[in-house]
């Protein structure tokens, strides 16, 4: 009798832990196809800027930023009229031997004679404030500018919706930036960049940012 019994509570104990297995992967599947489509939304969202100093020593770090202000200048020429991200994409393709000579104009008038290497692709980024919109880390369609041997500090904004000036002045989201974002994003998406008070939004960010930065989300084919 006392071996039947605990054949029967030894069976219960078995089957209590592969429930909580099952569950368990059962949750990181959900949490992986969460994370998966609210990234995808995201990213599809915006087109960035990623521009890489020759190195970290001052003279070039603060070359960087001139170059990064005169693709900015042509870019608000050329996309000001913008109403889709892909839109903004097929201005920069179509312009990229332009952004290639502002970048290389700037770095002549400066006095320096560094090549440039222009890229549009897929890229990864780290987590990135922009005023009060946050972008978690995750891969993003970017126009890269690389000065030099481009073994400096990166330098990260949104080309569109424009939120590159941010960095550069107030601090502060234009309102026409985020109504953009907010037209392509669902309203919990939004609130997941755009909300730094809800707890439970809070989370969601950093559920996003976990599996982005562990490699289960990667880049777009």
């Amino acid at each position: 009798m006392k071996k039947f019994l605990n054949n029967i509570k030894n069976s219960k104990i078995g089957i209590i832990l592969i429930l909580s297995i099952l569950l368990f992967l059962y949750t990181i599947i959900c949490a992986i196809s969460y994370v998966e489509a609210v990234s995808t939304d995201i990213s599809d969202s915006v087109f960035r800027l990623h521009v890489i100093a020759n190195s970290n020593s001052n003279e070039d770090q603060n070359l960087k930023y001139k170059v990064r202000d005169s693709l900015l200048q042509f870019m608000n020429d050329i996309c000001k009229n913008c109403t889709s991200k892909q839109e903004a994409i097929n201005l920069v393709t179509i312009h990229q031997n332009e952004f290639k000579n502002v970048a290389l104009e700037t770095i002549k008038n400066e006095g320096y004679s560094y090549d440039v290497d222009i890229n549009i692709g897929n890229f990864e980024f780290p987590t990135k404030q922009y005023g009060d919109i946050s972008l978690p880390a995750g891969f993003y369609d970017a126009l890269k500018v690389e000065i030099g041997e481009a073994k400096g500090k990166n330098w990260w904004c949104v080309m569109f919706p424009s939120l590159c000036f941010v960095d550069i002045s107030s601090g502060i989201v234009p309102e026409e930036s985020k109504e953009e974002l907010q037209n392509s994003l669902s309203d919990e998406e939004y609130s997941i960049i755009s909300d730094n008070s809800n707890y439970s939004i809070k989370f969601k960010f950093k559920l996003l940012e976990f599996f982005a930065n562990t490699g289960l989300i990667t880049a777009k084919n």
